[in-house]
């Protein structure tokens, strides 16, 4: 963790930005967060691994000064409610697909404040980019340089996302997609943090301390940007 951390009790005071994000957490903390997983259309199965986001609730609980509850919310794009959620989780093996509607909800839902952080399972890679494509037609998903605060926040990852399972060849990556400046979508490949997450997998310790901490970046920068 980095020792200057934006979840120290004392930040530096030469850092304005530092201090309104500190005050933004101070806020935060004030009633749980819940965190709200995603559920689509298309066949993909959106329900995979349902213990991932309680457990990865704890560890932000456990390990910083936001109070997390347990109990994952699941949500379509077409819920009212989906406003109440500043993070949304969507992982899964197949395909993915979204009405003109949820669409237009999810372009709302970013654009609002809200944050997407995908994961693909294998299998969910094509379809997503091409549903994201038609929700920002003017801008793309491109791959996140190392030194991008979200690998930054509050561990550090210095080559990019970690790699819990591999899927296909190559390194794990991360990429995102700006809207006016700002991130607006988290989407990791060949990395699959998320199944760290879960105890199904039987991963290695060090392997699920990896999936957490880029959980818990994720998280972290969701709220704060």
């Amino acid at each position: 963790m980095r020792e200057d951390s934006i979840l120290d009790s004392n930040p530096p005071l030469g850092c304005s930005c530092r201090r309104v994000n500190y005050l933004a957490l101070l806020l935060a903390t004030l009633s749980p967060i819940q965190l709200a997983r995603l559920q689509y259309g298309g066949g993909g199965d959106w329900y995979n691994d349902p213990d991932a986001l309680p457990n990865l609730a704890r560890e932000i609980s456990e390990r910083t000064s936001i109070l997390a509850t347990e109990e994952q919310k699941v949500l379509t794009l077409m819920d009212r409610e989906i406003e109440n959620y500043p993070v949304l989780y969507m992982t899964g093996h197949g395909k993915v697909s979204f009405s003109k509607a949820e669409r237009e909800r999810l372009r709302q839902y970013l654009r609002s404040g809200g944050f997407l952080y995908a994961d693909d399972d294998y299998g969910m890679d094509e379809s997503f980019r091409a549903e994201i494509a038609e929700v920002f037609p003017n801008s793309e998903l491109v791959e996140l340089p190392f030194d991008h605060p979200i690998y930054r926040i509050f561990y550090d990852f210095d080559n990019g996302p970690p790699q819990t399972h591999k899927h296909a060849e190559g390194p794990p990556k991360g990429f995102g997609l700006f809207d006016a400046g700002r991130l607006v979508i988290f989407y990791t490949y060949n990395s699959n943090p998320s199944d760290g997450w879960t105890v199904a997998h039987n991963n290695p310790p060090d392997v699920r301390e990896h999936a957490f901490r880029m959980g818990i970046n994720i998280v972290l920068y969701a709220l704060l940007n």
